[in-house]
């Protein structure tokens, strides 16, 4: 992904709501499958890490990008910002 492509999406996500949290549990299986079929209908998500969570906002990016086979927008604070292409209902037309 372009540096281009990449603030582009960031524009994108600025106007949308986190539609998962992650608490104290971390990353859970239930949690993966969700964000994936989140991923295939919107291309674009938010995801918010919540206070209790132990974990880093970082590195819960990294293994849910792996799970989901999605990039890193971007990491602000406890915010997460996920992409990746549907395979069907394509949305997002990323500039070249």
């Amino acid at each position: 992904m372009t540096s281009k492509q990449r603030a582009y999406l960031k524009g994108l996500a600025m106007n949308i709501d986190p539609i998962f949290q992650v608490g104290k549990a971390s990353i859970s299986p239930e949690l993966t499958t969700g964000i994936f079929e989140a991923l295939e209908k919107r291309e674009l998500i938010k995801i918010s890490v919540l206070k209790n969570c132990l974990d880093d906002p970082r590195e819960i990016a990294s293994v849910l990008s792996e799970r989901t086979h999605s990039e890193v927008v971007q990491v602000i604070g406890k915010k997460i910002v996920l992409y990746r292409e549907s395979k069907e209902k394509k949305k997002i037309e990323l500039p070249k």
